[in-house]
């Protein structure tokens, strides 16, 4: 992606249902799950680099023995950092006490991070500092072992201000307003509930308070405090939390917007937010990694016991649709072949912007992402040359030569890797001008592949802000003297801002709502800003479940290719040469290439969360309003 965006964050869980003696025993280490933990942190490493955590619980420990260890790193290597920390804890005891070295059990019991319970998170920040506090885990403590909850998502609120009132209400004092902090406070303040009951039924039953303990952990309906703790919930979200006594669960949204897989045989239960990570790190089938169902939490028991639960009805599905454009390692199985559709529905679009002429035309990518868009695309500009071969062949098969017939199967597409990314470059000054002139040199290009009669057809998978191409892939193209451009997205034009994990929260840095302004302007239509503006304002007071996307009207006037025509021209520069054409996916062919990730709110303003429309209406007003602030 030419405009790197980030997105929030990836999740591991892992559960040991043996005791370590057995990994010991089989894999010849009880720090097995540390290990593998490592491995799903560090294949995840592409869902965050802004920090990573790590937190561990061990199971069955007497009284004043430390069962809860935790770690986060907000470094510029984050999960090395975590890692190094742990080895050098575990590493510094074992030279201490050579005695642990072969006994499993005081290994256990002495050395911090080995245990039976483990969850991970790898961040990026889509707001806010990027402060040690803002690193997930999040630990709620208590004395009471059932109490304490550790804490990690894959998340985004639009309803903040809403969670924080709900906890107010509730007898609490939060310490911060952020989403992580409420979610975690609610679903501790029922968690607070259902052990206090349980108590009261112990001790009714004349069990003591350490009778009552195990009793508690049995009992405890983790279901039933997610459904309590939910009610109020809006937003995108797979969140995994450790209870202090070995219960765990991953919670997904109802409309299944952030991804969550798992994995369960006789040793281990693992959740992660990608599906390959799982088949690597321990080895199994496409077919035998699940899915976590919308609105459904994976509840694993302290006793081992795994179950999948409704918490929230399902709404209509909408996995959001960047997870297969450009978030998820392409090494899924699905996502490789729909990013390779993407490629290849995108075809016709190019063909008729070249009027067809193949032979004079170069095909190239945006690295690395856009590369399997790239090879879907090559694939179908081959069947379509093959098929116009068919066709001269069949209509002058009583005249065709020997040579001549050499000469038409020789003919090929022309691919060449044209672009190059400077990965070691970093535009780290912040004064415009200054770090304008760092982007325009973030890539490079391969000279002598191109002649002046050449189109130059370069793939991306989405265009965001646009500031890449303007700055440095247009102009580094044009150095490179073909006779057009063409830009091809494999993602439609991005028009809304998204709310529930991706850094698109502004209106104004997307270049398609920067093109349909310019438009407004020319054909004297700048009044509808206004009116949308007026529109926006009377809701402010509205419930959520009443607030309306008016930002539509924005884009309403004109048809797609008018605004990728009005992208084009704010894109280049008047000391380009080259006609520059831009063309994006359609929605329709988007949802053909990826049938299970219907999310499409940044493209069509179709929000899946009522919460939605009232932040796209809050992030238009403060673009008329001028003010640089967060719309949720």
């Amino acid at each position: 992606m030419s405009d790197a965006i980030k997105h929030e964050c990836g999740i591991a869980l892992l559960r040991l249902k043996k005791p370590l003696e057995f990994y010991k025993e089989k894999y010849g280490t009880a720090f097995y799950g540390i290990q593998k933990m490592y491995l799903l942190m560090e294949k995840q490493h592409n869902r965050g680099q802004d920090g990573a955590g790590f937190a561990s619980i061990k199971l069955d420990v007497e009284p004043g023995e430390r069962y809860i260890s935790r770690v986060r790193s907000n470094d510029a290597q984050p999960i090395q950092d975590v890692f190094a920390q742990i080895n050098d804890r575990i590493n510094e005891e074992l030279a201490l006490h050579p005695e642990y070295l072969d006994d499993v059990a005081l290994q256990k019991k002495m050395i911090p991070y080995l245990g039976e319970l483990f969850l991970g998170h790898v961040r990026y920040g889509t707001f806010g500092k990027n402060s040690i506090e803002s690193v997930h885990p999040f630990l709620r403590q208590n004395n009471w072992m059932h109490r304490n909850l550790i804490l990690a998502g894959n998340f985004n609120m639009t309803n903040v201000k809403e969670l924080f009132q709900n906890l107010i209400d509730l007898g609490q004092h939060p310490k911060e307003m952020a989403d992580t902090v409420t979610v975690m406070e609610k679903i501790g303040h029922f968690l607070d509930n259902a052990v206090t009951d349980l108590y009261q039924e112990c001790k009714n039953n004349g069990l003591t308070k350490r009778e009552a303990s195990p009793v508690i952990a049995e009992k405890l309906d983790v279901a039933r405090i997610l459904r309590r703790a939910s009610k109020n919930l809006d937003g995108g979200y797979a969140m995994a939390g450790l209870l202090g006594h070995g219960d765990a669960f991953v919670f997904r949204d109802p409309a299944g917007i952030r991804p969550a897989y798992f994995y369960e045989d006789d040793e281990i239960v693992v959740v992660a937010s990608e599906r390959p990570v799982i088949q690597t790190v321990f080895n199994v089938d496409f077919e035998k990694v699940q899915e976590l169902q919308p609105g459904n939490a994976l509840i694993i028991k302290k006793n081992g016991t795994v179950t999948e639960q409704q918490i929230l009805e399902p709404t209509v599905k909408k996995a959001c649709s960047f997870e297969r454009i450009y978030f998820s390692r392409g090494s899924d199985a699905e996502i490789y072949q729909e990013r390779k559709n993407l490629g290849k529905l995108i075809l016709p679009a190019v063909l008729n912007a070249i009027g067809d002429d193949t032979d004079n035309t170069v095909f190239s990518y945006i690295p690395n992402t856009a590369e399997t868009s790239f090879y879907g695309m090559v694939e179908a500009a081959q069947d379509f040359l093959n098929q116009r071969k068919n066709n001269y062949i069949l209509e002058n098969r009583k005249k065709l030569t020997k040579e001549k017939l050499e000469e038409i199967l020789s003919v090929k597409i022309r691919t060449e890797k044209v672009a190059i990314k400077d990965a070691k470059l970093r535009t780290f000054i912040t004064e415009d001008s200054s770090r304008n002139d760092l982007v325009a040199h973030v890539y490079d290009v391969t000279y002598g592949v191109i002649k002046p009669t050449d189109n130059l057809v370069i793939i991306d998978d989405s265009i965001v802000r646009g500031t890449t191409l303007k700055m440095s892939i247009i102009k580094m193209m044009d150095r490179l003297k073909p006779k057009s451009i063409v830009i091809v997205s494999s993602a439609p034009q991005i028009r809304y801002p998204d709310c529930y994990g991706i850094d698109m929260a502004k209106l104004e840095g997307l270049i398609a709502f920067q093109a349909a302004l310019e438009l407004l302007k020319e054909r004297n239509l700048y009044h509808i800003v206004d009116e949308v503006y007026v529109k926006c304002k009377k809701q402010e007071d509205l419930h959520d479940n009443d607030v309306v996307n008016f930002v539509n009207e924005i884009y309403a006037p004109f048809q797609p290719q008018e605004i990728s025509d009005k992208i084009a021209q704010l894109l280049s520069s008047p000391e380009i040469n080259a006609e520059v054409k831009i063309i994006f996916q359609t929605v329709e062919n988007l949802h053909i290439a990826c049938p299970k990730n219907l999310g499409d709110w940044y493209f069509t303003g179709d929000y899946p969360t009522p919460g939605g429309n009232r932040v796209v209406n809050r992030a238009f007003m403060n673009f008329y309003e001028g003010k640089n602030a967060r719309a949720y």
